[in-house]
C-alpha cells in the first residue's frame, strides 16, 4: 500500500511517500480502506520527534480516518464488510489501508462525505472526554475554549453550544474571532489585542467561567485560574505554551478549583469505546440534523502531507486540514 512515513524527526519535508505492507489485523480489529485522514497537531509533534509512538502502534502518522471496512471480524459489532466508517486510531492513518479496533469505529453520519467524516474522531473523542467527562460540563455551565478556530476549538464550540451552554472562545485575529462566533460562540476574544481574563470577567459579571478547555498550558494556567468561577474546572489537553506553570494553590483551595488534563492516544480500547458510545448517542444525532457540522479548511492529496503540515504550523487555518487518498 502507499503511505506517508516520517523518515527522521524534522521539518515537514521529512514526510515522504513510501510503500508499506497492508496492516496485519489483531483480534478485535477491522481493516479500513482509507478514503481520507485528518491532520492533527499531535501528528506534527510526532514528526518533530516529541510524541513517542505507543507500543504496538504503527509508526506512520495519522490518528483518524474514514473509509470502507474491507476485512476483519465484525460479528456483534453492528457493522458489516463494506460499511463506511470513521475511526480513531493510534497511528497509521496516512496510508491506503489502516487497522482500527472495531470498538473505536463509528458510522459515517448520514449526509457527510468521507473527508468530512474523517475530520471527526480525533477532535470529537478529545472534546467529549475532556469537556464532558473530565470537566463535567453540564446544566447551565459556561465554557471558555482556548484556540477557538483549531480543530479542537471548532468542535468544542459547536457541541457545547448545541447542548445549550454559553460559550466563549479565544483566537488570534479579528477574522478568527468572527469565525468562532459564526460557529456559535457567544463571544470570541482576540488574545493578541485583549486580556482574555478581563474580558471573561466582564462577560460573566465578575463570576468567571465554569469550565476552560486549554491546549496552551505554560503561563496561561495562572491566568486561567483567575478567570475560573468558584468550583470551576480547567481541562488541559496540550502544552503549546510549555509544560511549566506557577500556580496560586491558595485559589485552588479557597475556591474549590479542579485542574485536570489528559492525553487520549495511550488510553485503552475499552476507554475509547465508552467515548465512542457516548458520541454515537449524544453527538451523532446533532451531526445528522446539521445542528453541528464539520469545518474543513483545506484538503490535500495524501502525497502532499508535507504541505498539509506546513499549513498547520503556519496556524492560519480555521477548522480541519485533511488528506484525501486517491482511489
Amino acid at each position: 500500500m502507499r503511505a506517508i512515513e516520517i523518515v527522521k524527526p524534522g521539518a515537514p519535508d521529512v514526510l515522504q511517500p513510501c510503500v508499506r505492507p497492508v496492516p496485519v489485523l489483531k483480534d478485535g480489529e477491522v481493516l479500513i480502506k482509507v478514503h481520507a485522514a485528518g491532520v492533527n497537531r499531535p501528528d506534527v509533534i510526532q514528526r518533530l520527534g516529541h510524541y513517542p509512538v505507543p507500543p504496538g502502534a504503527s509508526d506512520l502518522p495519522g490518528l483518524e480516518v474514514a473509509g470502507e471496512i474491507v476485512d476483519g471480524n465484525v460479528a456483534d459489532s453492528g457493522f458489516k464488510i463494506g460499511d463506511m466508517v470513521c475511526a480513531l486510531v493510534q497511528g497509521g492513518g496516512y496510508a491506503e489501508y489502516c487497522s482500527a479496533p472495531v470498538q473505536q469505529c463509528l458510522p459515517v453520519p448520514a449526509g457527510l462525505t468521507a473527508v468530512e467524516a474523517a475530520s471527526l474522531p480525533e477532535t470529537f473523542f478529545t472534546v467529549w472526554s475532556n469537556v464532558f467527562d473530565r470537566a463535567r460540563l453540564s446544566g447551565k455551565d459556561t465554557l471558555l475554549v482556548q484556540g477557538g478556530t483549531s480543530g479542537i476549538g471548532v468542535t468544542a464550540i459547536q457541541i457545547a453550544k448545541a447542548m445549550g451552554h454559553t460559550v466563549f472562545a479565544t483566537a488570534g485575529s479579528d477574522e478568527k474571532c468572527r469565525a468562532c462566533e459564526a460557529l456559535g460562540a457567544d463571544k470570541a476574544i482576540n488574545y493578541r489585542t485583549e486580556d482574555f481574563v478581563a474580558a471573561v470577567k466582564t462577560l460573566t459579571g465578575g463570576r468567571g467561567v465554569d469550565v476552560i478547555l486549554d491546549m496552551v498550558g505554560g503561563e496561561y494556567i495562572a491566568r486561567e485560574i483567575d478567570c475560573l468561577a468558584d468550583d470551576g474546572r480547567l481541562s488541559l489537553i496540550a502544552l503549546l505554551g510549555g509544560s511549566k506553570a506557577t500556580v496560586d494553590l491558595g485559589q485552588v483551595l479557597r475556591r474549590r478549583l479542579t485542574l485536570t488534563g489528559s492525553t487520549l492516544r495511550p488510553r485503552s480500547i475499552a476507554f475509547k469505546a465508552e467515548i465512542a458510545a457516548n458520541l454515537r448517542k449524544n453527538v451523532w444525532p446533532l451531526l445528522e440534523s446539521k445542528a453541528i457540522k464539520p469545518v474543513i479548511f483545506k484538503v490535500f492529496p495524501l502525497e502532499q502531507a508535507a504541505q498539509a503540515h506546513a499549513l498547520m504550523e503556519a496556524s492560519t487555518h480555521i477548522g480541519k486540514i485533511m488528506l484525501q487518498v486517491a482511489r
